[in-house]
């Protein structure tokens, strides 16, 4: 008996059509590739400004996106109204920006200990008494640790800057009280590799009886910056002080100049996951 195929299951090419029903792991069909419709990346479109009040509910780089988008614009299409809607935006954000600043004044008056001016006196008798204060704390600091520190300065006899800068050292030995001493790289070329030290002039301080020791200068040093770096590199290697407190001057501490005043500021401190405070101020090691 001869197998009769009706026309409606064969294709114009003579295969059998394809059969919605018949759709599965034995009538595979690979699918047809799908037409994109892509955005031109370069198309000129015309941002959207919403009414002032909606945008005051904008978060600033909300806003930001929004005047660029609207600054490209109106600088392609060149329409007074385009230029003016950008500067209506740019209009918007300063407001925005004067009043985060007028609200900040009243922030600072009701919460005092955010304000820096109760640090730091902006009156010129205030800030001589204040510096005067500052200088005090550290000279009676250094000196009482001057048994256990040395200043060492690295030099070469062709260094004319090093001339400049053993006259400040010395300054420093008088009012500090601490030995000082003058290396020269050029008769001792062993030390440039042990200390790494290769600039010259070279301020070092090194803790006695101890490996530790720490740069307070490389070049010429003026004689405050001096006796300030060297009292806070004094601290950091006593462990009075952690690294993020470097720059915590004389009578600073805890207070609002004080990068751990109010607590931890870094993912790594033990305080900040709950652990113990350990001591993280070694100094470096040769």
């Amino acid at each position: 008996m001869a197998l009769i195929v009706l026309p409606s299951a064969v294709s114009a090419q003579g295969a059998p059509a394809a059969d919605p029903a018949r759709q599965g792991y034995w009538w595979y069909e690979a699918p047809k590739p799908k037409s994109e419709d892509r955005a031109e990346p370069d198309a000129l479109t015309k941002p959207i400004i919403p009414p002032m009040a909606e945008l005051a509910t904008w978060t600033p780089p909300k806003i930001r996106k929004l005047i660029e988008k609207q600054r490209d614009y109106a600088a392609t299409v060149l329409t007074v109204d385009a230029v003016a809607d950008f500067w209506r935006l740019q209009d918007f954000a300063r407001r925005k920006a004067r009043a985060f600043a007028g609200v900040t004044q009243i922030a600072m008056l009701q919460y005092p200990e955010l304000n820096s001016k109760s640090a730091n006196p902006m009156v010129g008798d205030a800030r001589s008494e204040l510096s005067a204060q500052k200088d005090a704390i550290r000279q009676s600091y250094l000196r009482s640790h001057a048994g256990e520190f040395a200043l060492v300065m690295f030099s070469r006899s062709t260094c004319g800057y090093c001339r400049v800068q053993w006259p400040i050292i010395q300054r420093f030995q008088e009012e500090m009280g601490w030995q000082v001493t003058l290396l020269d790289l050029d008769k001792r070329s062993d030390l440039s590799a042990r200390f790494g030290v290769e600039i010259t002039p070279t301020t070092m301080i090194i803790r006695r009886g101890s490996q530790q020791r720490m740069i307070i200068a490389s070049g010429v040093e003026a004689y405050p910056n001096l006796a300030q770096t060297a009292y806070q590199a004094v601290r950091l290697l006593r462990g009075d002080i952690r690294s993020e407190q470097f720059m915590t001057g004389p009578g600073e501490d805890a207070g609002f100049f004080d990068a751990l005043g109010n607590g931890p500021v870094s993912a790594t401190d033990p305080r900040a996951l709950g652990g113990d405070l350990v001591d993280v101020s070694t100094g470096p090691k040769p």
